[in-house]
């Protein structure tokens, strides 16, 4: 007989804390878990001041190697496109004959320049291009 009304007065233990569970107004959690959509927008305009801060980043790259004249092999002279997302930025050239190197600096603008460029340089920007 003990043992049913211990089990009946647990029953109603388990029953009277579940009524004051559902009645106990609900408290914002401690970690700012209810101020999550509020720190997500914060994010989501510090994402987008760093995307367009990095928009002017010169990101966009590509290296061609080449042999600028016969007699000199292996590849030593080279074009280097550095360019942002708008297409802005340089194009280094460096030219390596037998006796004396020579290196060249062409402003881009709008993925296309003032200057004539040689074949490689265009295909430098070419292959930079996104």
């Amino acid at each position: 007989m003990l043992d049913v009304v211990a089990v009946v007065l647990a029953v109603l233990a388990c029953v009277l804390a579940a009524l004051a569970l559902r009645r106990t107004p609900r408290r914002p959690a401690a970690d700012g878990v209810d101020a999550l959509p509020e720190d997500v927008h914060g994010l989501r305009q510090e994402v987008a001041a760093l995307k367009a801060e990095n928009a002017d980043a010169l990101r966009h790259l590509s290296v061609v190697r080449y042999d600028a004249f016969g007699d000199v092999g292996g590849h030593l002279s080279w074009s280097l496109a550095l360019l942002d997302d708008a297409g802005h930025g340089v194009v280094l050239t460096s030219i390596h004959g037998r006796s004396e190197a020579r290196t060249y600096a062409k402003s881009i603008s709008s993925w296309s320049c003032e200057q004539q460029l040689s074949p490689e340089e265009e295909e430098a920007i070419e292959h930079a291009r996104p």
